[in-house]
This record gives structure tokens, sequence and C-alpha cells, in this order.
């Protein structure tokens, strides 16, 4: 009967159901729903889209399942928000759709052969059918807060369609640093809140095979950090950033742009800079500046892991090390007054080198000790510092060499032939071309762009990003005790550190070799927290990164992974995900993206917003 409302029907249907078989449902049971005369359905029923089922044997909890009648199958797509008002006891719960919607027969399996052959032979018999999707319940709706649920819903509770203001208020998903929007809701924006201590500097990895568009986020990402007023530091090791001072000009993008209502533009204040003798991939940026490194802000033990030297290798270039700082201080080089004392006595070689050390030094010194371990005479050694020169210098330094008496000079040579190898690089101590200025660096709204692509070598790469990371701490540190003692400078800004191909500076073989390097790296990933210095992680290639790194970061953004075995190793370091966006990651269109942030109540699927500014390989 078209007339008869939805408890009227069921009635109807439930008798038919009885006088076809009247053994299968017992008098009793029919008698309570079939005098439907003057039923009113209740409040929490009216706009519902669905019911919850009961639990099965193989119901988890935080999970429920939802059936639906078919004229709402199409309302309720994945990531939509529900509220389930639980019959009986009133209880509130928020949930989100995880799976689904999936359509199934009325009282029947799916695959029944009634169903399997009308369908193969094209019949018209087309039986009833209802909706299923699985919600994980995010919490329950208590005096105002969402709260870990204590219960579950009950069976045949009502479920609704969250509007879109609690949908907002309950992901937690907004922030002034747009991503993009929610995957099947274009109007809920995925964001990250620039104001938070407690997101960007709890760090980020940016994870995805090629072509998934990691570059495009990225590109999003400094772009909205810029006009946040984020000092952006870019180690950018393939030269694929370079030009994003410029809008950008791809068709693609221009038309995505176009769609989500945004227009092309390059990000403003960009400075370009590129390692002393190497080429750059923009030679024609406006504001490009060809930088140096001195030797003695790096740490030697960092020097000696990165240029993999063996053990006695590293043995004999420390014991160089400890005889160049006592000759400096007999020759009175340094220390010379007692800031400089008080400095030396400050010092912390793990982390930084020893003031005034140069590495021309160094050699100096290391070719005594092998003269000197060759038994070989010193009076014919051509020293390269001036300082070293003379009769009275020599005096001091080989007392001091003789005292640690040197031998095997086998392995001196090739020590020094290893501190040669680092000299032919023509990039330490060069007046002309000197170091970064890292205090211009971080800058409210500045973007510096390193631009690595032009060594072809990792071991250079990764001395200028440890000293680089280094140095950023050590000035947003000057800064923060500046203000803290009421200095004139203001708040001090907020950094975010970009690592392009993360895998090369720390993957799992290099940290098994550098534990100095990868120490350095958590003390910087834990001083950032308090700092306000996010780094961002990037890599195609995951599974190289180490859980100990892993292990630092909090934020991440998931674009297309195909690799199994790259998704059960990601599986254990990162929370929070579900099944079946972890069943989604291997198809992925390019754009889309899995984001998790510590602001955000859980996970979600993302579509990125294009950038706006000009990449020159973008995957």
């Amino acid at each position: 009967m078209p007339d008869q409302t939805p408890a009227q029907r069921a009635a109807t249907e439930l008798e038919l159901f009885a006088d076809d078989d009247p053994g299968r449902l017992p008098t009793e049971f029919l008698e309570p729903i079939t005098d439907v005369s003057g039923y009113e359905e209740p409040e929490e029923y009216r706009g519902a889209i669905g019911r919850t089922m009961f639990d099965s044997p193989g119901a988890q909890d935080g999970q429920v399942t939802v059936l639906l009648p078919k004229d709402t199958i199409q309302a309720v797509p994945i990531q939509s928000m529900v509220r389930i008002i639980s019959t009986g006891d009133g209880r509130r719960y928020l949930g989100i759709v995880t799976s689904g919607p999936f359509a199934e027969p009325d009282g029947l399996r799916a695959d029944a052969n009634v169903i399997v052959t009308t369908s193969v032979r094209g019949g018209i018999l087309m039986p009833r059918y209802h909706g299923r999707v699985q919600v994980e319940l995010l919490g329950e709706e208590l005096d105002g807060q969402l709260v870990p649920p204590r219960f579950r819903p009950l069976p045949n509770s009502p479920v609704h369609i969250l509007g879109q203001e609690d949908k907002r208020a309950a992901l937690h998903s907004d922030g002034d640093l747009r991503l993009g929007v929610l995957m099947g809701d274009p109007d809920v924006t995925i964001g990250i809140p620039s104001e938070k201590k407690s997101v960007l500097p709890r760090h980020l990895a940016v994870l995805g095979t090629t072509g998934g568009g990691k570059s495009t986020t990225i590109g999003r990402l400094i772009s909205q950090a810029q006009s946040a007023g984020i000092a952006v530091v870019l180690l950018d090791t393939e030269g694929e950033y370079v030009r994003i001072g410029e809008p950008t000009d791809d068709p693609t993008m221009v038309a995505a742009l176009g769609r989500r209502g945004m227009a092309p533009a390059g990000v403003p204040n960009t400075a370009l800079f590129h390692l002393v003798g190497t080429e750059t991939a923009h030679p024609a940026h406006p504001r490009r500046t060809e930088f140096g490194m001195s030797f003695s802000a790096l740490s030697p033990y960092t020097v000696a892991e990165i240029v993999n030297m063996s053990d006695a290798q590293q043995e004999r270039f420390l014991r160089t090390v400890d005889v160049a700082k006592q000759v400096l201080r007999d020759l009175k080089i340094f220390p010379t007054n007692q800031q400089e004392d008080r400095q030396v006595l400050e010092l912390n070689e793990f982390e930084e080198g020893y003031p005034t050390l140069t590495l021309s030094k160094i050699i100096d010194l290391a070719t005594v000790f092998l003269a000197v371990a060759d038994h070989a005479g010193t009076e014919d050694l051509e020293l390269h510092n001036q300082e070293f020169r003379g009769s009275q210098a020599m005096t001091a330094i080989l007392k001091r060499v003789n005292a640690t008496k040197p031998s095997h000079a086998v392995s001196w040579r090739a020590t020094l032939a290893r501190l040669w190898r680092l000299h032919r690089m023509n990039i330490f101590d060069q007046p002309q071309h000197p170091p970064l200025n890292y205090d211009a660096m971080l800058r409210p709204g500045r973007v510096s762009i390193v631009d690595l692509s032009g060594t072809d070598s990792p071991t250079i790469n990764n001395i200028v990003i440890a000293d680089l990371l280094r140095s950023i701490q050590r000035a947003q540190d000057d800064a923060y005790r500046i203000w803290e003692r009421g200095g004139a400078r203001g708040t001090p800004g907020k950094v975010l550190i970009i690592i392009e191909e993360a895998h090369e500076f720390l993957s799992t073989d290099r940290i098994s070799k550098m534990p100095i390097l990868f120490e350095q790296v958590a003390r910087i990933a834990k001083r950032g927290r308090k700092r306000w210095l996010g780094l961002a992680f990037v890599t195609q290639l995951p599974q190289q990164l180490p859980r100990e790194v892993l292990g630092l970061i909090n934020n991440h953004v998931l674009h297309k992974i195909n690799d199994e075995a790259v998704i059960r190793t990601l599986r254990h370091v990162i929370p929070g995900i579900d099944e079946a966006q972890w069943r989604r990651l291997p198809a992925l269109a390019p754009g889309q993206a899995v984001v998790s942030f510590t602001h955000m109540a859980r996970p979600l699927l993302t579509a990125v917003d294009p950038a706006p500014c000009r990449l020159r390989m973008v995957d």
C-alpha cells in the first residue's frame, strides 16, 4: 500500500512472511508490532538515513555497522560524518564512514544462485536491496565535549548525517595553511594551524612514489607558510623548487587551480643559495648567492662519519684535531683572551668544531704526523699556513706531535688522502664566499632555497645539510635566549626546514654508520618543538628511512605508495590510519593523499590543492 508508513509496511511484510510459513516466526513475536494504529515515529528517528545493526562475532571495538534504506545509499559516501543516537540509553556518538556504501540484497546473500544467474543472463529480476557502511566512532558527545566512547550504540539506533558546521568542528581539520579539501566533501577544508606549536614543530613527513604529488604538496605548503610569515628553508637536492618565485605555467596545474577558484602565483621573498664552485638550476634568479663553508663549524666526529673514515683513520684524524688545539694555544693563535677561554670551555665537539681550526691547518699537522711516523725529516716540509712556518712554530708542533708517538705511516697516509679529498672540494674556508647568514634566513616570511643539485655528491650534500641544521638551530636558540632575557628583539619567528630526498641524508645504512649525525638530528628535532623549529622530510623511498627517524615525526602526508612491504613498515610507525585508508594508498590518484596531523581528530583522505608556483619537475 503506497500510503502506509514505514512501520506499517514492515508489519505487512512480516505478516506475509509469517503467512507463507507460520512456523518460522512465533505468534507472540508478531503481536507487538502488528497493531500499528496511532503509531508515531519517535523524534530521534525522524530524518535518519539508517540504523545500526546487531554486532556480529567479528565486530571490533570502535567500529559500528550501519544499514541504509535503498534511497539513502548515495547520501553516505566514504568519509561522511554521522551522529548516532543510541536507542534506549540516549547516548549520542559521532562517527565517520570508513568503508562503503555497499549494496546488499534483502534477505539473500549477494552471491546467491538466483541473483548471480539473473545478473549473468541479463534478466530483469532485481531483488530489493539495502545499503551498508562501516562507521568508526570518533567519540561520545557529553556535556558539549567529545570524549572517548565507553559504550557502543545499541542495535537499531538512528543514524543522522552531520551538518557542515558540526562536521568541521568534529574533524578539527581547519588551519590557516590550507592544504586541500576533504575527498568527497569539498566544503570541508584541510589545513594546518600555523599558530599551534603542537603541530608543525612536531615535524612532518611527505611520502609517496614518483608521480604521486609530493612536489605539489610541498609547493602548496611553501606558498601557504610564506603567507603566514613562517621562515622557510628548503634543501633542494634536485633543483626542483628554484623557480617557485614565478607563477606556474603548467597547463594541467593552471586548469586544476581554476577548478578550485585559484590563480597561479609565485612565492614572494625567495632567495637562492648554491655552494661555491657548483652550478645552480636557476642562474638568473634575481637574489642568488654563492656560499662557502667554515670547517671549524663542523664537529670533527660528524666529518669523520660523513667522509666514511675507517676506525684507524678516524683515530688519527681526531688525534690531529687534539694536537691542533694544543698547537693553536701554544702559538697564541686561539684562545687569546678570557672570553675565548670561556668559549673553549663551553665547546661541545659533538656539535661543532674548534674555532679558527681550518681544514688547511689540519692537513698541515697531519703532514707532520706522517713525516714523523715515516721517520722522514721535517726540514723540507711545505706547510700552507704562515702561522706554522718558522723554526719556533715547528719546534712547538714537533713537541706536541712527538708526544703522541705516531706510527703506521701507511694509515697516516690514507688519513691524509681523505683530508686532501675534502680540501679539493674547494668549499671550505674561502674568504670571498663566506658561510650562509642564518639570522637573515630566519626572518619571517623569507623563503631560502639551498640548491644542491649541482654538487653530484651525496657526501657534500650531507656535509652542507648537517652544518645547516646545526647552525639554524643555534641561531634560533640564540634568538630565544635574547627574547627570554628581555632583549630588543621581538618574539622569535617560526621556522620550517624542508629536506628533499631525505633518504639520501638519513637512510638506514647511513644512520648505522653515522650515529653522531643521527644524534644531532634527534637533538634538533626535540629542541625544535620548544623553539618553533619544524622539520619536513620528503622522500619517495620511505622504506630507507630508519624507524628512529620516523619515530621523530608526528605529522604525515601519504601519497600513492605501491609497495606492500613499505606499507607494512609504515603501519608500525604511523598510528591512527584505518585499514580502509591503508588499502587505498596504492590506488590514490596524483594529488590525493592520506593526511594526518596532530590537531586533527583522525587521518583524512584529502584532495591536495594545486601548487600556484612554478615547479621544474612536477612529480
